[in-house]
């Protein structure tokens, strides 16, 4: 048990490194989110708070880190073979008028984001989504934000569909076969919603005309596109037999690559190495606050308000979510979650809502998720949304979908589906 000194300086390091984590500028320090969390993890370890050896045997899980890049590997083989573009624009090429192409891309990225790591998506989408609507003359907002909401809500079905479900894959030990039988209905029921209120939102923008569309395709390479199919089924497959998902999605990773005769060296430079970073620097954080007790205080502190069953708890604990996804963003918050979830009523019906909410709450503001960071930035002029219209449809696109996917996830519990 630490010493009140070594408390107190957790404490400092955990709040300095949130004030970070939310997007704040220090005018003597240009630290941003990962530099900040890498900067918190060796303070942790330079002032006692957590050892050298608790780092590498307790505070990281390496299985998150594994999955991550496995995954990182095989989307960086599949991007250089131009997959996600060219399905991109041969689903984006069949819509005939402008609310079909509205509910293609929202299928397709919401199809393709489960599938892979939602951020991924939207960094592939993006560029071919802006050229389509220049081509087409329609406006940029409808599309744009299709393309942020639906990957989100598409990522609710599976553990490797965003980050924070990787997390929580390997930190709940859930299946993915497990965890995608109970999100799966939740995460349509989301991509529905989403489209509904986009389609009923900008009915007066989207008018019924036809579309003539003449963006060439993206230059495919077929003898690598073979190669990636097989190696995605060979982890797909893998992931529903139960075998680990880190070493699963790494082996499809050296697979592919030894098969590719892609140069690695290529591939690796296309791995995010700063989001694995950031990781590795989050789980020495939190680490060291557990250590401190002060999750467990935090956890004292919500714990009278989120009631005495599962119910409940989904509920409150899921609005509790929304606003903290807000303030730490949601990586993070699943991180301090972690610690709580097992104390709760139905631990696994509330691993699977911390899932489901926290991803579904990066639908609300411009930066409670990456996906949406992502696509404002890379349409350019066409990306700059004022906050408040956003938040507006944001709110529509989080909260409705949420209540229809929560009460779909609970009668699944309710009948034992899961």
């Amino acid at each position: 048990m630490l010493d009140l000194c070594e408390v107190l300086t957790a404490l400092v390091i955990f709040i300095a490194t949130y004030v970070f984590l939310i997007g704040a500028e220090l005018p003597f320090l240009k630290l941003d989110r990962p530099g900040g969390a890498v900067a918190g993890a060796v303070a942790m370890v330079a002032c006692g708070v957590v050892t050298p050896v608790e780092v590498y045997r307790d505070a990281i899980n390496w299985d998150t880190l594994v999955l991550l890049l496995g995954m990182m590997v095989i989307t960086s083989v599949m991007a250089r073979a131009a997959i996600f573009r060219w399905i991109s624009w041969a689903a984006l090429r069949t819509a005939h008028g402008p609310q079909t192409l509205l509910a293609v891309l929202v299928l397709t990225a919401g199809v393709l984001s489960a599938l892979f790591v939602n951020d991924t998506i939207c960094v592939m989408y993006t560029p071919l989504v802006v050229a389509l609507i220049d081509a087409a003359a329609l406006p940029p907002l409808p599309y744009l934000l299709a393309l942020a909401f639906a990957s989100n809500a598409g990522s609710v079905a599976t553990l490797t569909g965003n980050p924070q479900n990787m997390l929580i894959g390997t930190l709940s030990g859930i299946s993915y076969r497990q965890f995608s039988k109970a999100l799966l209905l939740p995460a349509l029921l989301s991509l529905a919603s989403v489209l509904i209120i986009l389609l009923l939102t900008f009915r007066r923008e989207l008018t019924k005309r036809k579309l003539s569309i003449n963006v060439p395709p993206p230059p495919l390479d077929r003898t690598l596109a073979v190669l990636c199919v097989g190696a995605l089924a060979f982890v797909l497959t893998g992931f529903l037999l139960g075998y680990s998902l880190a070493w699963t999605a790494m082996t499809g990773g050296a697979l592919l690559l030894a098969a590719s005769r892609v140069p690695p060296k290529e591939m690796f430079a296309q791995v995010d190495g700063t989001l694995l970073l950031f990781f590795a620097g989050l789980f020495v954080v939190t680490h060291g606050v557990a250590e401190a007790g002060i999750t467990e205080k935090i956890h004292g502190a919500i714990a009278p308000f989120l009631g005495d069953n599962a119910v409940q708890q989904t509920f409150r604990f899921g609005a509790f979510t929304i606003a903290a996804c807000q303030l730490l963003s949601n990586v993070p918050f699943v991180l301090l979650a972690a610690h709580w979830i097992p104390k709760l009523a139905d631990p696994h019906l509330s691993w699977l809502s911390l899932a489901l909410v926290s991803t579904l709450a990066g639908n609300l503001t411009p930066v409670a998720s990456v996906a949406n960071l992502i696509v404002l930035e890379l349409a350019g002029n066409k990306g700059k949304i004022p906050f408040g219209r956003f938040l507006g449809l944001g709110a529509l696109c989080t909260f409705l979908p949420l209540a229809l996917a929560l009460a779909a996830l609970l009668i699944e519990r309710r009948m034992h589906l899961f």
